[in-house]
Protein backbone atom coordinates (compact mmCIF):
# COMPACT_ATOMS: atom_id res chain seq x y z
CA UNK A 1 0.00 0.00 0.00
CA UNK A 2 2.85 2.62 0.93
CA UNK A 3 4.41 1.70 -2.96
CA UNK A 4 0.54 2.45 -3.84
CA UNK A 5 0.59 5.43 -2.38
CA UNK A 6 3.72 6.84 -3.41
CA UNK A 7 2.96 6.10 -6.84
CA UNK A 8 -0.56 7.67 -6.76
CA UNK A 9 1.02 10.81 -5.47
CA UNK A 10 3.55 10.99 -8.21
CA UNK A 11 0.88 10.34 -10.95
CA UNK A 12 -1.27 12.90 -9.16
CA UNK A 13 1.58 15.35 -9.33
CA UNK A 14 2.61 15.36 -13.18
CA UNK A 15 -1.26 15.32 -13.99
CA UNK A 16 -1.31 18.84 -11.96
CA UNK A 17 1.51 19.61 -13.84
CA UNK A 18 0.46 18.77 -17.50
CA UNK A 19 -3.25 20.09 -17.00
CA UNK A 20 -1.76 23.51 -15.51
CA UNK A 21 0.28 24.08 -18.66
CA UNK A 22 -1.91 22.45 -21.07
CA UNK A 23 -5.28 23.38 -20.43
CA UNK A 24 -6.95 26.44 -22.49
CA UNK A 25 -8.64 28.93 -21.01
CA UNK A 26 -12.91 28.47 -21.07
CA UNK A 27 -14.38 25.87 -18.93
CA UNK A 28 -12.16 23.59 -18.96
CA UNK A 29 -9.26 25.88 -17.94
CA UNK A 30 -11.70 27.11 -14.94
CA UNK A 31 -11.54 26.00 -11.82
CA UNK A 32 -14.44 23.74 -11.75
CA UNK A 33 -13.15 22.11 -14.83
CA UNK A 34 -9.75 22.40 -13.97
CA UNK A 35 -10.86 20.38 -10.36
CA UNK A 36 -13.20 17.32 -12.28
CA UNK A 37 -10.63 16.71 -14.62
CA UNK A 38 -7.59 16.36 -11.73
CA UNK A 39 -10.15 15.04 -9.98
CA UNK A 40 -11.30 12.31 -12.58
CA UNK A 41 -7.75 11.75 -13.51
CA UNK A 42 -6.67 11.19 -9.90
CA UNK A 43 -9.69 8.37 -9.20
CA UNK A 44 -8.43 6.82 -12.79
CA UNK A 45 -5.31 6.44 -11.56
CA UNK A 46 -5.99 5.42 -8.15
CA UNK A 47 -8.55 2.68 -9.70
CA UNK A 48 -5.48 1.64 -12.41
CA UNK A 49 -2.97 1.01 -9.73
CA UNK A 50 -4.75 -0.47 -6.99
CA UNK A 51 -6.99 -2.70 -9.59
CA UNK A 52 -4.92 -3.17 -13.30
CA UNK A 53 -1.33 -2.95 -12.35
CA UNK A 54 0.01 -6.11 -10.73
CA UNK A 55 2.39 -8.39 -10.42
CA UNK A 56 2.01 -11.84 -12.71
CA UNK A 57 1.45 -14.63 -10.65
CA UNK A 58 4.19 -17.09 -10.60
CA UNK A 59 3.41 -21.04 -10.46
CA UNK A 60 6.45 -23.41 -10.84
CA UNK A 61 6.80 -26.77 -9.80
CA UNK A 62 10.04 -26.89 -8.22
CA UNK A 63 11.28 -24.45 -5.96
CA UNK A 64 14.64 -24.39 -8.62
CA UNK A 65 12.76 -23.05 -11.23
CA UNK A 66 10.76 -20.71 -9.45
CA UNK A 67 14.18 -19.20 -7.51
CA UNK A 68 16.10 -19.28 -11.15
CA UNK A 69 13.70 -17.44 -12.55
CA UNK A 70 13.67 -14.80 -9.90
CA UNK A 71 17.78 -14.53 -10.24
CA UNK A 72 18.05 -14.26 -14.23
CA UNK A 73 14.71 -12.98 -15.38
CA UNK A 74 13.39 -10.82 -12.67
CA UNK A 75 10.72 -9.46 -15.15
CA UNK A 76 8.79 -11.95 -14.20
CA UNK A 77 8.10 -10.92 -11.04
CA UNK A 78 7.68 -7.28 -11.49
CA UNK A 79 4.43 -5.53 -11.61
CA UNK A 80 2.99 -5.35 -15.27
CA UNK A 81 1.33 -1.99 -15.99
CA UNK A 82 -0.75 -2.27 -19.10
CA UNK A 83 -1.59 0.75 -21.18
CA UNK A 84 -3.18 2.61 -19.38
CA UNK A 85 -5.66 3.47 -21.75
CA UNK A 86 -6.65 0.06 -23.81
CA UNK A 87 -6.23 -2.75 -20.50
CA UNK A 88 -8.88 -4.99 -21.41
CA UNK A 89 -8.78 -8.00 -23.09
CA UNK A 90 -10.41 -7.55 -26.83
CA UNK A 91 -8.84 -4.07 -26.88
CA UNK A 92 -5.08 -5.27 -26.37
CA UNK A 93 -6.04 -8.40 -28.82
CA UNK A 94 -7.49 -6.28 -31.53
CA UNK A 95 -5.02 -2.98 -31.05
CA UNK A 96 -1.50 -5.23 -31.09
CA UNK A 97 -1.15 -5.46 -34.37
CA UNK A 98 -1.69 -2.21 -35.54
CA UNK A 99 0.08 -0.48 -33.12
CA UNK A 100 3.40 -2.20 -32.55
CA UNK A 101 5.99 -2.18 -34.68
CA UNK A 102 8.65 -5.52 -35.35
CA UNK A 103 10.88 -5.13 -32.34
CA UNK A 104 14.82 -4.61 -33.30
CA UNK A 105 16.00 -7.73 -33.02
CA UNK A 106 19.36 -8.81 -34.89
CA UNK A 107 18.78 -12.62 -35.58
CA UNK A 108 21.81 -14.86 -35.67
CA UNK A 109 21.00 -19.00 -36.51
CA UNK A 110 17.68 -18.70 -36.28
CA UNK A 111 14.98 -20.97 -37.97
CA UNK A 112 11.36 -20.22 -38.04
CA UNK A 113 8.60 -23.13 -38.78
CA UNK A 114 6.08 -22.50 -40.79
CA UNK A 115 3.03 -25.11 -41.16
CA UNK A 116 2.24 -27.19 -44.69
CA UNK A 117 0.45 -24.91 -46.86
CA UNK A 118 1.18 -21.74 -45.64
CA UNK A 119 3.52 -18.58 -46.06
CA UNK A 120 2.80 -18.87 -49.89
CA UNK A 121 3.84 -22.50 -50.19
CA UNK A 122 2.17 -25.11 -52.36
CA UNK A 123 0.98 -28.14 -50.82
CA UNK A 124 2.58 -31.51 -52.36
CA UNK A 125 0.92 -34.05 -50.85
CA UNK A 126 -3.53 -34.09 -49.49
CA UNK A 127 -2.60 -33.37 -45.95
CA UNK A 128 -2.26 -30.06 -43.88
CA UNK A 129 -1.69 -29.59 -40.47
CA UNK A 130 -2.93 -29.29 -36.88
CA UNK A 131 -1.84 -28.78 -33.07
CA UNK A 132 -2.33 -32.37 -32.23
CA UNK A 133 0.24 -33.53 -35.22
CA UNK A 134 3.39 -32.89 -33.97
CA UNK A 135 5.39 -35.13 -36.71
CA UNK A 136 6.69 -32.18 -39.06
CA UNK A 137 7.81 -29.92 -36.24
CA UNK A 138 9.97 -33.21 -34.49
CA UNK A 139 11.45 -33.80 -38.23
CA UNK A 140 12.12 -30.28 -37.95
CA UNK A 141 13.46 -30.02 -34.98
CA UNK A 142 16.03 -33.13 -35.25
CA UNK A 143 16.96 -31.55 -38.14
CA UNK A 144 17.97 -28.62 -36.98
CA UNK A 145 19.97 -30.00 -34.18
CA UNK A 146 21.67 -32.23 -36.52
CA UNK A 147 23.28 -29.18 -38.14
CA UNK A 148 24.25 -27.17 -35.06
CA UNK A 149 24.42 -30.31 -32.67
CA UNK A 150 26.74 -28.14 -30.46
CA UNK A 151 24.38 -25.15 -30.15
CA UNK A 152 22.17 -24.08 -27.29
CA UNK A 153 18.93 -25.13 -28.68
CA UNK A 154 15.68 -23.30 -27.36
CA UNK A 155 12.19 -23.12 -29.24
CA UNK A 156 9.00 -20.87 -28.65
CA UNK A 157 5.93 -20.84 -29.50
CA UNK A 158 2.60 -18.51 -29.61
CA UNK A 159 -1.06 -19.19 -29.66
CA UNK A 160 -1.75 -22.34 -31.76
CA UNK A 161 2.35 -22.86 -32.15
CA UNK A 162 2.08 -22.82 -28.36
CA UNK A 163 -0.31 -25.79 -28.31
CA UNK A 164 1.70 -27.76 -31.14
CA UNK A 165 5.30 -27.03 -29.45
CA UNK A 166 3.33 -28.46 -25.92
CA UNK A 167 1.99 -31.45 -27.12
CA UNK A 168 5.23 -32.42 -28.75
CA UNK A 169 7.32 -31.53 -25.28
CA UNK A 170 4.77 -33.74 -23.90
CA UNK A 171 5.01 -36.48 -26.13
CA UNK A 172 8.87 -36.58 -26.04
CA UNK A 173 9.34 -36.14 -22.68
CA UNK A 174 12.96 -35.60 -21.47
CA UNK A 175 14.55 -36.89 -25.22
CA UNK A 176 14.53 -33.73 -26.95
CA UNK A 177 17.08 -31.95 -28.16
CA UNK A 178 15.51 -28.89 -26.65
CA UNK A 179 17.32 -27.23 -24.10
CA UNK A 180 14.37 -25.27 -23.18
CA UNK A 181 11.17 -23.44 -24.20
CA UNK A 182 8.55 -20.93 -24.17
CA UNK A 183 5.26 -20.52 -24.77
CA UNK A 184 3.05 -17.52 -25.14
CA UNK A 185 -0.77 -17.43 -24.83
CA UNK A 186 -1.38 -21.05 -25.34
CA UNK A 187 -5.01 -22.09 -25.67
CA UNK A 188 -4.49 -24.96 -22.73
CA UNK A 189 -7.92 -26.85 -23.26
CA UNK A 190 -9.59 -26.80 -26.79
CA UNK A 191 -13.26 -27.26 -25.21
CA UNK A 192 -12.85 -24.48 -23.22
CA UNK A 193 -11.10 -22.37 -25.69
CA UNK A 194 -14.30 -23.18 -28.21
CA UNK A 195 -16.92 -22.48 -26.11
CA UNK A 196 -15.21 -19.08 -25.03
CA UNK A 197 -15.10 -18.17 -28.87
CA UNK A 198 -18.61 -19.21 -29.54
CA UNK A 199 -19.59 -16.23 -26.98
CA UNK A 200 -21.75 -13.93 -29.48
CA UNK A 201 -19.09 -10.87 -28.72
CA UNK A 202 -16.03 -13.18 -29.41
CA UNK A 203 -18.01 -14.67 -32.28
CA UNK A 204 -18.49 -11.55 -33.95
CA UNK A 205 -14.88 -9.92 -33.03
CA UNK A 206 -13.05 -13.19 -33.57
CA UNK A 207 -14.41 -16.36 -34.37
CA UNK A 208 -15.65 -15.53 -37.62
CA UNK A 209 -13.10 -13.74 -39.02
CA UNK A 210 -10.68 -16.57 -38.02
CA UNK A 211 -13.15 -19.27 -39.43
CA UNK A 212 -12.87 -17.32 -42.76
CA UNK A 213 -9.15 -17.31 -42.63
CA UNK A 214 -8.98 -21.25 -42.05
CA UNK A 215 -11.24 -21.63 -45.06
CA UNK A 216 -9.37 -19.12 -46.93
CA UNK A 217 -6.38 -21.22 -46.42
CA UNK A 218 -7.51 -24.85 -47.80
CA UNK A 219 -9.39 -23.27 -50.47
CA UNK A 220 -6.92 -22.48 -52.36
CA UNK A 221 -5.24 -26.00 -52.22
CA UNK A 222 -9.28 -27.55 -52.74
CA UNK A 223 -8.02 -29.80 -55.75
CA UNK A 224 -5.84 -31.85 -53.19
CA UNK A 225 -9.04 -32.94 -50.96
CA UNK A 226 -11.72 -33.41 -53.09
CA UNK A 227 -11.36 -36.86 -52.96
CA UNK A 228 -11.58 -36.79 -49.00
CA UNK A 229 -13.30 -34.38 -47.70
CA UNK A 230 -16.92 -32.36 -48.88
CA UNK A 231 -15.21 -29.02 -49.30
CA UNK A 232 -18.23 -27.28 -50.20
CA UNK A 233 -19.29 -28.12 -46.27
CA UNK A 234 -16.07 -26.98 -45.30
CA UNK A 235 -16.69 -23.63 -47.02
CA UNK A 236 -19.98 -22.93 -45.24
CA UNK A 237 -18.55 -23.73 -41.50
CA UNK A 238 -19.81 -20.08 -39.64
CA UNK A 239 -17.01 -21.10 -36.27
CA UNK A 240 -13.92 -22.57 -35.80
CA UNK A 241 -15.35 -25.12 -34.06
CA UNK A 242 -17.43 -26.33 -37.09
CA UNK A 243 -14.37 -26.10 -38.90
CA UNK A 244 -13.08 -28.43 -37.03
CA UNK A 245 -15.21 -31.06 -37.59
CA UNK A 246 -15.77 -30.75 -41.11
CA UNK A 247 -12.13 -30.62 -41.87
CA UNK A 248 -9.46 -30.92 -39.20
CA UNK A 249 -10.42 -34.13 -37.47
CA UNK A 250 -11.33 -35.68 -40.97
CA UNK A 251 -8.16 -35.04 -42.32
CA UNK A 252 -6.46 -36.48 -39.15
CA UNK A 253 -8.74 -39.76 -39.36
CA UNK A 254 -10.46 -38.96 -35.47
CA UNK A 255 -13.29 -40.46 -35.30
CA UNK A 256 -14.94 -37.60 -33.72
CA UNK A 257 -14.69 -33.60 -33.25
CA UNK A 258 -14.70 -34.43 -29.36
CA UNK A 259 -11.35 -37.05 -29.87
CA UNK A 260 -9.84 -34.23 -32.22
CA UNK A 261 -10.32 -31.78 -29.62
CA UNK A 262 -8.90 -33.84 -26.28
CA UNK A 263 -6.06 -34.74 -28.04
CA UNK A 264 -5.21 -31.18 -29.25
CA UNK A 265 -5.41 -30.52 -25.60
CA UNK A 266 -1.95 -29.61 -23.94
CA UNK A 267 -3.29 -29.24 -20.55
CA UNK A 268 -3.29 -33.28 -20.37
CA UNK A 269 0.12 -33.60 -21.79
CA UNK A 270 2.22 -30.81 -19.34
CA UNK A 271 3.25 -33.07 -16.16
CA UNK A 272 5.05 -34.98 -19.13
CA UNK A 273 7.26 -32.15 -20.18
CA UNK A 274 10.52 -33.23 -20.04
CA UNK A 275 13.11 -29.41 -20.08
CA UNK A 276 12.74 -26.17 -18.27
CA UNK A 277 9.47 -24.15 -20.34
CA UNK A 278 7.61 -21.24 -19.34
CA UNK A 279 4.17 -20.22 -20.02
CA UNK A 280 2.91 -16.98 -20.18
CA UNK A 281 -0.91 -16.24 -20.29
CA UNK A 282 -3.06 -13.25 -19.50
CA UNK A 283 -6.23 -14.42 -17.39
CA UNK A 284 -8.49 -12.36 -19.49
CA UNK A 285 -7.88 -14.03 -22.35
CA UNK A 286 -11.03 -14.98 -24.65
CA UNK A 287 -9.21 -17.24 -26.66
CA UNK A 288 -7.48 -19.72 -23.35
CA UNK A 289 -10.63 -18.75 -20.44
CA UNK A 290 -8.68 -18.25 -16.73
CA UNK A 291 -10.57 -21.39 -15.99
CA UNK A 292 -8.56 -23.81 -17.88
CA UNK A 293 -5.21 -23.13 -17.36
CA UNK A 294 -3.80 -26.33 -15.50
CA UNK A 295 -2.40 -24.54 -12.63
CA UNK A 296 -2.46 -27.71 -10.49
CA UNK A 297 -0.99 -29.78 -13.34
CA UNK A 298 2.19 -27.33 -13.80
CA UNK A 299 3.02 -27.38 -9.60
CA UNK A 300 3.35 -31.31 -10.38
CA UNK A 301 6.28 -30.71 -12.82
CA UNK A 302 9.68 -29.00 -11.54
CA UNK A 303 10.33 -28.10 -15.39
CA UNK A 304 7.04 -25.84 -15.85
CA UNK A 305 7.04 -22.36 -14.83
CA UNK A 306 3.49 -20.90 -15.38
CA UNK A 307 3.43 -16.81 -15.42
CA UNK A 308 -0.27 -15.43 -15.66
CA UNK A 309 -1.15 -11.55 -15.81
CA UNK A 310 -3.96 -10.13 -15.16
CA UNK A 311 -4.70 -8.59 -18.22
CA UNK A 312 -2.97 -8.46 -21.67
CA UNK A 313 -5.55 -10.32 -23.54
CA UNK A 314 -4.18 -12.42 -26.16
CA UNK A 315 -1.34 -12.25 -27.84
CA UNK A 316 -1.14 -8.48 -26.22
CA UNK A 317 0.57 -7.84 -23.23
CA UNK A 318 0.75 -3.99 -24.26
CA UNK A 319 2.50 -1.84 -21.98
CA UNK A 320 3.58 2.09 -22.33
CA UNK A 321 1.60 5.04 -23.19
CA UNK A 322 1.97 4.29 -26.99
CA UNK A 323 3.45 0.91 -27.67
CA UNK A 324 5.72 1.07 -30.45
CA UNK A 325 8.52 -1.04 -30.14
CA UNK A 326 8.29 -3.50 -27.13
CA UNK A 327 5.73 -5.05 -25.24
CA UNK A 328 5.65 -7.46 -22.15
CA UNK A 329 5.72 -10.55 -23.99
CA UNK A 330 8.94 -9.31 -25.80
CA UNK A 331 10.50 -8.47 -22.63
CA UNK A 332 9.98 -11.72 -20.78
CA UNK A 333 11.36 -13.97 -23.88
CA UNK A 334 14.11 -12.09 -24.48
CA UNK A 335 14.77 -12.51 -20.38
CA UNK A 336 13.75 -16.02 -20.56
CA UNK A 337 16.47 -16.73 -23.54
CA UNK A 338 19.21 -15.38 -22.18
CA UNK A 339 18.93 -16.29 -19.18
CA UNK A 340 18.74 -20.24 -20.45
CA UNK A 341 21.74 -19.85 -22.74
CA UNK A 342 23.89 -18.08 -20.12
CA UNK A 343 22.99 -19.49 -16.98
CA UNK A 344 20.77 -22.79 -18.17
CA UNK A 345 23.45 -25.10 -16.74
CA UNK A 346 22.85 -23.59 -12.83
CA UNK A 347 19.26 -25.54 -13.03
CA UNK A 348 21.02 -28.88 -13.15
CA UNK A 349 22.82 -28.04 -10.21
CA UNK A 350 20.28 -26.45 -7.73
Amino acid sequence: MQRLAMDLRMLSRELSLYLEHQVRVGFFGSGVGLSLILGFSVAYAFYYLSSIAKKPQLVTGGESFNRFLQDHCPVVTETYYPTVWCWESRGQTLLRPFITSKPPVQYRKCVVFNNRGVAGENLLTPRTYCCANTEDLETVIHHVHSLYPSAPFLAAGVSMGGMLLLNYLGKIGPKTPLKAAATFSVGWNTFACSESLEKPLNWLLFNYYLTTCLQSSVNKHRHMFVKQIDMDHVMKAKSIREFDKRFTSVMFGYRTIDDYYTDASPNRRLKSVGIPVLCLNSVDDVFSPSHAIPIETAKQNPNVALVLTSYGGHIGFLEGIWPRQSTYMDRVFKQFVQAMVEHGHELSSM
